[in-house]
């Protein structure tokens, strides 16, 4: 369970509100420290998940809060953004075909260079590591960019 070093509550405050207010938060933040921004408009996830993709700031979950609004857990990032040299984007197919179509991406590919996967099949997060580790490629960051939706950053070993 990941445990915020900060919390910023604004619910009842409109778009872009939240946003504003959690980078204010995040520009202090340290890297690898973790803001919990609560939030009930509708519009948040949204904004959140571009603006983390776009810092390179990481959306660690979300969960529905007992006392209102949704906690979204955002982790602050070494300041980088990873660059891919080839994206499979995959979304609508199910396990085991985006680790399958990886791997014929990856043989075509150098090493050393990275493959971006996006998926959105719920069995690629837990199959992704292990299949990476035993193929002797290595997996370099797993981000969440929308609900569901997951980014695997993938270098050939």
């Amino acid at each position: 369970m990941e445990m915020a070093n900060i919390v910023l509550d604004m619910k009842g405050l409109s778009c872009p509100r939240p946003l504003i207010g959690a980078k204010r938060i995040m520009d202090e933040l340290a890297a690898g420290q973790v803001l919990l921004l609560v939030s009930d408009c509708p519009g948040t996830p949204d904004d959140l998940f571009v603006w983390a993709k776009q810092t390179g700031n990481h959306i660690l979950r979300s969960e529905k809060m007992p006392e209102g609004g949704t906690g979204y857990y955002v982790q602050k990032g070494q300041g980088h953004v990873l660059n891919a040299n080839v994206t499979l984007d995959i979304r609508g197919a199910v396990c085991p075909g985006p680790i399958i179509e990886a791997k014929k991406l990856l043989n075509g590919m150098q090493t050393g260079e990275v493959l971006k996967l996006v998926s959105d099949c719920p069995g690629v997060k837990t199959d992704i590591g292990g299949w990476a580790s035993a193929t002797g490629m290595t997996l370099l960051e797993t981000l969440e960019s929308g609900a569901g939706i997951h980014e695997f950053y993938i270098r050939k070993g």
